[in-house]
C-alpha cells in the first residue's frame, strides 16, 4: 500500500502543497470549493489583465464569474472562434494572471497538463506574469506513471464526452492512442520547477473538482 494511503485527504493536500513549494511553487490548501475565490482575490489586482484555459474546476468553484464580475480586464474566449480566438489565445501570454486547473499533481510537487490546442500548457509553461491552478484532491497522484493512467481512462474520455469530440475514448471510455482529428491529448507537459519563484501558484481542495 502506498504511504499516503494511510493519510487523510488534508495531510496529503499538505504533503503535496510543501512538494510543490520545494520545486519554487506558491501552494495554498483549502477545503471546499467556496474557499477557493477569496483565495483567488487575495492574489489579484483590481484592473488586472486576465485570462483562462478550459477548466471545469474553475467554473465549479465559481472563479469564472469571479473573472467574469467586471474587477477585472477580462480576456474572454467565450463564444469565440477562428481568427477572434486566436487572438484570445495570444493575448493571454501578456495577462497579469492566467487561470487554469491540472490533470494531476504528483507526490513530488509536478503538475501534469496534457492539451488539445497546446494554448492552455504554453501559457502555463510561459507568458502571463501569475499563472493560478485551481486543482480537486481526486487530482492527487503518486507519481507520472499514475498521471497518465488517470489521464487515459477518466480525464480524457470525460472531457471528449464534454466536448461532443468524435474520438474513440468517447465511446470506449479508455485512451486508444488515436490519430483522430478531433484529440484532445495532443501536448503533454510536466511542471518539474519554476525558475521564476512564485510565479505558479496552485490552490488544492479538499473536495473532487473537475475531471
Amino acid at each position: 500500500m502506498h504511504p499516503s494511503a494511510m493519510e487523510t485527504v488534508w495531510q496529503r493536500m499538505e504533503r503535496t502543497a510543501d512538494a510543490l513549494r520545494k520545486n519554487n511553487m506558491e501552494a495554498t490548501c483549502v477545503k471546499t470549493a467556496q474557499d477557493v475565490v477569496p483565495v483567488v482575490r487575495s492574489l489579484l489586482h483590481p484592473g488586472d489583465v486576465v485570462s483562462n484555459g478550459g477548466s471545469v474546476s474553475l467554473a465549479e468553484t465559481g472563479v469564472m464569474d469571479l473573472l467574469r464580475s467586471g474587477e477585472y480586464r477580462f480576456l474572454d474566449r467565450e463564444g469565440l472562434s477562428g481568427d477572434e480566438l486566436g487572438r484570445v489565445y495570444r493575448n493571454a501570454f501578456s495577462a497579469d494572471a492566467y487561470f487554469a486547473s491540472a490533470n494531476a499533481v504528483t507526490d513530488a510537487g509536478e503538475i501534469f497538463n496534457v492539451d488539445g490546442n497546446g494554448n492552455r500548457v504554453a501559457a502555463i509553461a510561459f507568458g502571463p506574469k501569475k499563472v493560478i491552478l485551481v486543482v480537486g484532491c481526486n487530482k492527487l497522484v503518486a507519481d507520472l506513471h499514475e498521471a497518465e493512467t488517470r489521464l487515459e481512462t477518466l480525464a480524457a474520455p470525460a472531457n471528449t464526452k464534454r466536448l461532443s469530440c468524435a474520438t474513440p475514448c468517447r465511446e470506449t471510455g479508455v485512451c486508444a492512442h488515436c490519430h483522430s482529428p478531433a484529440r484532445v491529448c495532443c501536448t503533454y507537459t510536466v511542471q518539474r520547477f519554476q525558475r521564476q519563484k512564485g510565479r505558479i501558484h496552485v490552490i488544492l481542495v479538499a473536495e473532487p473538482l473537475g475531471f
